[in-house]
Formats: structure tokens, sequence, C-alpha cells
């Protein structure tokens, strides 16, 4: 089993799309700091919710560099089932390196709400003015994406 790059921006925006969580990474007077959030994606941008207050939301404020990850699929693989060696997780991950901005304006945030409501329902929602003002909105500026296929199966000839 391989471990494969995959190149194409398409597949890897499907594989974000198909996550329900990501795990957001940043650092905190240089302690790793890790935390699974809901999301949306659109273009080069992720968008994130929060409370405007506590950790995460103070260590985003003082050093706005975060690193993302999305992983999809949990099936065991192996090519020996007697080698605990030859076992592994077949999945693909998507990691993002990027920058936080904080969104302010009123319609932004309830535009990026509205994005965020879209990835987990296709309902209609709407939002009071009290929840938009006091959600914290951040966007994520891609600045470095890569992602990968793990436990892969060989191509051969006699496979495909």
């Amino acid at each position: 089993m391989r471990t494969l790059p995959i190149e194409d921006r398409a597949e890897i925006d499907e594989i974000i799309k198909s996550c329900k969580t990501c795990f957001v990474a940043m650092s905190e007077n240089d302690r790793p700091y890790v935390l699974p959030m809901n999301f949306a994606l659109e273009g080069d941008v992720v968008i994130l919710h929060s409370a405007q207050s506590g950790r995460m939301w103070e260590t985003m404020q003082k050093n706005g560099h975060v690193c993302i990850n999305w992983t999809l699929g949990e099936e065991l693989a192996w090519q020996d089932e007697r080698s605990g060696c030859s076992y592994r997780v077949r999945s693909k991950s998507v990691v993002v390196e990027g920058t936080v901005e904080f969104v302010d304006d009123y319609n932004e945030k309830e535009r990026c709400l509205h994005l965020l409501m879209a990835h987990y329902s296709n309902r209609e929602f709407k939002f009071n003015a009290p929840a938009v003002k006091n959600v914290g909105i951040m966007k994520v500026h891609i600045e470095n994406i890569s992602a990968k296929e793990f436990g892969a199966k060989a191509v051969t000839p006699w496979n495909g």
C-alpha cells in the first residue's frame, strides 16, 4: 500500500466538503493547541465560527497563523494480515496552512453564517441580530494546501 499525493484541486475540495469536522491547530506561547471545529469552504477561504472570547479566540488574536486538517476514511487495510507493520488506515487527508482574518462587518458575518449552515444542511436559516453581532467569524486565507491518499493499492499491470 502506498501514500500518494493528490494534486487535483477539485478532488481536494471534494475531500474537504465530505468532512463534517476540521481540526484547527494554532500556537499559544509556542505551545501547540488543536480544536475540532465546524467549517465552510469558499474558494481559497475556510470559514470558522466561535464565541468572541476564550482560549481559541485569544490565541488566534495573538497569532493568526493556523494549520487545518481534514481526514476522510477509516477503513483498516493490510498487505499481510499476520504482519502488524503492514496495517494502516485507508484514508485521504488535506492540510491547509493559512492566516486568520477576523470578520467584523455585520452583513459579511451573516453571509458567512449562511455558508457555514449550507455545509451541514440544505434548509434556509435566519439569524437574529444579537446572534450575528455576538458570533465570532474567522476567515482562514489558504496559503498552502496539500493532500494525500494513504493505503492506496499499488497499480500493477494485472490489477489496473
